[in-house]
């Protein structure tokens, strides 16, 4: 190999390999994630996969290596990077009334690692693994508060030690911000003491410790916990000093709230709490199975928000009930995410959601995933063709910079549009309803379904017809012309091929008398469109 080309080459590898020399939120923009709970994931060998009661809110043995031992499961779905639960040291004395702290969120001194998930060697596998296959690695932090047994606690344990570091103990007035961001989460009998960020000499010491952490760890992104729970000028200080892509914990559904913490002074991005809560709205059944708040909240967000494609798009994380907890009808699933992949924002998926996994609220939506056996479901199927298919769409197209646009809704469904991308996401659930039809006139005349491969070939008056055999699925569609170099459908790519989802959407042209979605379709360009 010449010289010139060996230089190219490995200046390619190094670009692809190694992101984490400070990757921004324009490079995210690009990812999808998979979110683990270390405790969770995997267990070592020999380990017995039967101990493991999630009502017991203690370990069951899950660790860095043991996640870098099994991350082919994660990467054969099309993820692109691994968000992992914090991997600071946590509060080390008795079970608490609450159990103990397997999930990594009740930290003792950030400085030091969490010794009960591995050593410094293992999360530097664990890193340099993620980097070698070409994935980015996230790792949740937590600046806002400590754990203690008590109010007034023994400050020696932690990473900042004098009380002048520490706001008061006081209970949060939800309905006052400086009471929101200084008194203290949890309760009297496991609190959170608040952390004093407006102190010099605890922005100076988070400053000193978060830019560490990042080197040594080769750290590509943070997701930060309870971000609205500290006074806002922290955060561009705080992520300066990292160098990475910060995304934020902003719990709640006031899309106004949320936005307000995006931006040059704030956070990269954050966790799009109130597109969940119009997702949930829309389709869980049983639910109001209201489409129109996905379609207001899209509006909202693009007037509110300085970069939609960044927020983070999700179903369930450790903070809410599993989806299949609250919904009956796998369909619902399948639709909703549907529309964390194909709308603005980037996709995260909690680990076992691909696996129906069930759990309420904490503890448990916090349940270990080897039950499952790793299975190769509808939904891990789903995922996986979805994943292949943006990752394609956002390495040769302008589908990633290109905002969605909502062409109807109707109370069965919305239909959106990105680049040349429609996705029709119906609440229907598995049952056949009676015809209802979506009217649009499109610049293309031969669209393609990813999900199913069906050609839908317009008819003498412009019209492609998808019908449903077992109810609603989801319909992605595309220019046929744009498949080619996809992987998908036939198609060959530079990728490994995988599962595709198999759904029982079929053409039209071969079924009647179902669930249709009617598009008319013009080559003059997008005009108008409605429901009727």
């Amino acid at each position: 190999m010449c010289p010139l080309v060996a230089l190219v080459a490995t200046l390619a590898f190094l670009a692809f390999a190694s992101p984490s020399l400070a990757a921004t939120a324009d490079q995210w923009r690009s990812r999808s994630i998979y979110q683990v709970i270390i405790d969770r994931y995997s267990l070592p060998q020999g380990a017995d996969p039967t101990k493991c009661n999630t009502a017991d809110r203690t370990w069951c043995g899950g660790t860095w290596n043991t996640l870098r031992e099994n991350l082919d499961y994660i990467q054969d779905a099309g993820f692109t990077a691994v968000w992992i639960s914090p991997v600071s040291q946590n509060y080390q004395g008795s079970t608490t009334p609450y159990g103990d702290p397997y999930h990594g969120y009740w930290i003792a001194d950030a400085t030091q690692l969490n010794d009960h998930f591995g050593t410094s060697d293992d999360l530097k596998a664990l890193s340099d693994e993620l980097h070698r296959r070409g994935m980015y690695l996230m790792v949740d932090v937590v600046v806002n508060d400590v754990m203690a047994t008590s109010t007034n606690p023994d400050l020696s344990t932690y990473m900042f030690k004098n009380s002048s570091q520490y706001h008061p103990y006081c209970v949060i007035d939800w309905n006052n911000n400086t009471s929101i961001e200084r008194c203290w989460l949890g309760d009297t009998v496991v609190p959170l003491p608040d952390i004093n960020t407006e102190d010099p000499t605890v922005v100076s010491g988070f400053g000193d410790w978060i830019e560490s952490l990042v080197k040594a760890y080769n750290i590509d992104g943070l997701r930060i916990d309870a971000a609205k729970h500290v006074n806002m000028d922290f955060w561009p200080v705080f992520c300066a000093r990292a160098g990475v892509f910060c995304i934020g914990e902003v719990f709640g559904s006031d899309p106004v709230e949320a936005a307000s913490f995006q931006g040059p002074n704030g956070l990269d991005s954050v966790l799009h709490y109130p597109m969940y809560d119009s997702l949930v709205e829309a389709f869980t059944i049983p639910g109001p199975l209201n489409t129109t708040a996905v379609s207001d909240m899209m509006a909202q967000s693009k007037a509110l928000f300085k970069d939609t494609g960044v927020l983070g798009n999700f179903l369930e994380n450790q903070d809410v009930p599993r989806w299949h907890n609250i919904s009956v009808d796998p369909q619902s699933l399948y639709n909703a995410m549907v529309f964390t992949f194909m709308s603005d924002g980037i996709p995260i998926v909690y680990y076992g959601q691909e696996q129906y996994l069930n759990g309420n609220s904490d503890p448990y939506n916090r349940e270990p995933l080897w039950p499952s056996g790793y299975a190769n479901t509808t939904a891990y199927q789903l995922v996986t063709t979805l994943n292949k298919f943006r990752n394609f769409l956002t390495q040769n197209s302008a589908w990633l910079h290109s905002s969605a646009n909502v062409l109807a809704t109707t109370e069965y469904g919305i239909a959106i549009m990105k680049g040349d991308v429609i996705s029709i996401m119906t609440n229907i659930g598995s049952p056949v309803r009676s015809t209802t039809k979506i009217r649009a006139q499109l610049k293309s005349i031969t669209m393609s379904s990813i999900l199913t491969c069906v050609h839908w070939v317009v008819g003498s008056n412009g019209t492609v017809e998808v019908a449903y055999t077992l109810g609603g699925q989801p319909v992605v569609l595309i220019p046929s012309s744009e498949l080619p170099g996809s992987g998908l459908c036939g198609f060959s790519s530079s990728s490994t091929d995988s599962s595709k989802y198999v759904s029982s959407a079929d053409s039209a042209h071969a079924h009647s008398n179902r669930f249709t979605y009617s598009f008319v379709m013009g080559l003059i360009g997008l005009i108008g469109l409605s429901f009727w």
